[in-house]
């Protein structure tokens, strides 16, 4: 089986050597472009597992691939890598629909051990087949969210949010938690702040599918809870 294959943006050539041989140690394959205009054309040409992608080059915003990226309802997994001051940057490429983000300076094995918890997290899950609750349904092997049979489009991070809540509905489900799900980590600098954006994501694509009965309520300090109407109302 070929291994999975990873496209790393990134204007500073050292950049794209120190990723790419942190990636290539965890068993995968990867790409280079130097800039936003030739990674979308590699993502419109082939197949990619994950794409690390720095948020400020000259060629061009990263935060405004990602959104680009969404756009065209492709769903591959996506880690930022930001600067250790842009907290503005890591909140707009969350929204924007990125996955996770890695601060610079950091450390290029755990950078490559995240990319491969999330890709693997994001495969088809072996043994098992559908989650229902009501209108709602997760397909587990395709890891594809449903609301009365009709698709959510949803990136794999937030169907993996939603499928942790939806599997203990009505119930708190920590922070903790769903970072230990979604994103595999429980020890995440900024962690919480990834939930909340992912969650406001994940209400907004709810709504724009027309899934009105699904309702995330926040917690305070505690973390979040799913519950779902009865006949699909609010």
């Amino acid at each position: 089986m070929s291994n999975l294959v990873a496209l790393i943006v990134d204007d500073e050539r050292q950049m794209l050597s120190i990723v790419g041989f942190a990636l290539e140690v965890q068993g995968f394959d990867f790409v280079e472009a130097s800039g936003v205009t030739e990674a979308w054309r590699i993502l419109s040409s082939r197949h990619i597992d994950i794409v690390v992608l720095d948020v400020m080059m000259p060629s061009g915003s990263g935060i405004d691939l990602v959104t680009r990226i969404r756009a065209s309802s492709n769903n591959v997994p996506i880690i930022l890598l930001t600067a250790l001051g842009g907290e503005r940057d890591r909140i707009k490429g969350l929204e924007a629909g990125a996955d996770d983000y890695v601060t610079k300076p950091f450390s290029p094995r755990e950078l490559a051990l995240r990319a491969q918890a999330i890709v693997r997290r994001s495969q088809p899950v072996e043994g098992r087949d559908r989650l229902e609750h009501g209108p709602l349904s997760v397909d587990l092997q395709a890891m594809v969210a449903y609301w009365q049979k009709s698709r959510i489009d949803l990136s794999a991070t937030e169907t993996r949010v939603l499928l942790a809540l939806a599997r203990r509905i009505g119930d708190i489900v920590s922070h903790r938690e769903l970072l230990n799900e979604a994103w595999a980590t429980t020890e995440s600098a900024g962690g919480r702040e990834m939930v909340k954006t992912t969650i406001y994501r994940l209400r907004r694509n709810l709504a724009s599918s027309g899934a009105v009965g699904a309702h995330i309520e926040a917690h305070r300090g505690l973390g979040y809870s799913l519950t779902i109407g009865p006949s699909g109302d609010a």
